[in-house]
């Protein structure tokens, strides 16, 4: 059975149908740790979060608290939060700008004051046509309640914050992409080096770029010490997360559970979480952090959720989504899904990303849609192969971002796992289930 005695960090109001606005929020101890850490020294702060080993939760998982120690000194820098969560079954940023904007504007306020940084951005997918308007509506509270603004709760610390809607790009969840679209421009990332964000970020200057659920841990994190964080999970994975749950199960949502404590079996099976599979069949694969990682088997469901566990296996946390599959699951179906995502969302800037989703996807249309050959399968591997050299993991890269070699990730974890669902689709017609 599931750990569940952790405390809830960034999941807390859950239960409260107002958990949005200022009057719950203050009700239920917000802006406590804002004012807690305008008495500290901005290095105590970031003290604090490093203390935590808080790793970023946007999918990279780097710790914060060295991130923001690469920060280079400048008279101008800036805070950029990236909300632009446009990961297919990906959704667990989407609930925190929806449930608890409040939450998330005190972690960046925080953080602007432990970077001592006086501008902010929190950049949110556009399509969170909500989450967008609460967001808004929380810094304009935060504003009139002293929180935001000119000398913020009469100490001497001034911020501004500008929330940003994207125009609905994925490539925009890369942080480089992200800022050039902050900056009116083209959602194109940047070549590093020279352009890390730390030295050369937005507009030029030294810029720290933080996700959206790793600014939500911070006002626990000064309340709490960044100790009592660390002192849950294990490893470098401390503290609690939020599972974007989606797929064959009882009952998808978003959950927050402690790290490491618990496992994928867990997740998906507790009766308080994921309920098990529909109908109660048999778990056929599953994708532990988003399309972009690969897939597992079920022999991995008792692997831990944890940065370093996962990896060792091949694969990644990422962006926090586990989508499961189960007997009735068409895999190649998934993988043309996933192929046809990433082909689309393609900025088309490195030739590996442009052209070879755009071969890998046409084949996958043909093997689900009745035209695929034997050699097709061979072809899509040797075509990835080109994508990301040697199909490994973290995998070899070909182009300016990680976009171009994930693609590579599902086709070549489907046809390792499940090769004559491939054959029979080609001897079928089709998918021979229907």
């Amino acid at each position: 059975m599931a750990s569940l005695d952790a405390p809830r960090i960034v999941s807390s109001r859950r239960e409260f149908q107002d958990s949005f606005t200022l009057a719950r929020y203050l009700e239920t101890g917000g802006y406590v740790a804002l004012r807690k850490a305008l008495t500290m020294f901005p290095e105590a702060v970031a003290a604090e979060v490093d203390a935590a080993s808080l790793l970023g939760r946007g999918g990279a998982g780097f710790p914060a608290g060295r991130k923001w120690s690469m920060l280079r000194k400048s008279p101008i820098s800036y805070l950029v939060v990236n909300g632009d969560e446009s990961e297919p079954a990906t959704f667990k940023d989407h609930y925190l700008v929806e449930r608890d904007p409040h939450q998330l504007v005190e972690g960046v306020i925080i953080a602007s004051y432990a970077l001592q940084v006086n501008q902010a951005f929190i950049y949110l997918r556009g399509e969170f046509a909500l989450g967008l308007e609460r967001v808004q509506q929380a810094v304009n509270d935060a504003y009139a309640h002293g929180a935001l603004g000119s000398k913020i709760f009469g100490s001497d610390f001034s911020l501004d914050i500008v929330v940003h809607p994207g125009a609905g790009a994925y490539i925009c969840g890369e942080e480089t992409a992200l800022i050039e679209a902050l900056e009116g421009k083209r959602g194109f990332p940047r070549i590093k080096p020279p352009f890390f964000p730390a030295v050369t970020g937005l507009y030029g200057e030294p810029t720290v770029v933080n996700n959206v659920e790793t600014m939500s841990n911070l006002p626990w994190i000064i309340n709490n010490g960044g100790a009592a964080f660390a002192a849950l999970g294990a490893g470098r994975s401390t503290g609690t997360r939020l599972f974007a749950l989606a797929g064959r199960v009882k009952n998808p949502g978003v959950y927050e559970i402690e790290m490491v404590k618990n496992t994928f079996r867990d997740l998906i099976y507790d009766p308080k979480l994921g309920g098990g599979i529909i109908d109660d069949k048999q778990i056929k694969a599953f994708i532990p952090g988003g399309v972009s990682a690969p897939w597992f088997g079920p022999e991995l469901l008792d692997l831990p959720l944890g940065q370093d566990e996962v990896a060792g296996e091949g694969s990644m946390l990422g962006s926090g989504s586990i989508v499961v599959m189960d007997e009735t699951s068409c895999v190649v179906r998934a993988t043309w899904r996933i192929t046809k995502f990433f082909s689309r969302e393609s900025c088309g800037q490195c030739t590996p990303c442009r052209e070879g989703s755009g071969w890998i996807e046409r084949a996958m249309y043909r093997l689900e849609h009745g035209g695929g050959r034997m050699e097709d399968l061979d072809l899509l591997l040797d075509l990835c192969d080109n994508i990301a050299p040697g199909l490994t993991w973290p995998p070899q890269q070909t182009t300016i971002c990680v976009l171009g070699p994930s693609i590579p990730s599902s086709v070549h974890a489907a046809i390792k796992m499940f090769r004559d669902d491939f054959v029979a689709h080609v001897e079928h017609g089709g998918c021979p289930h229907e």
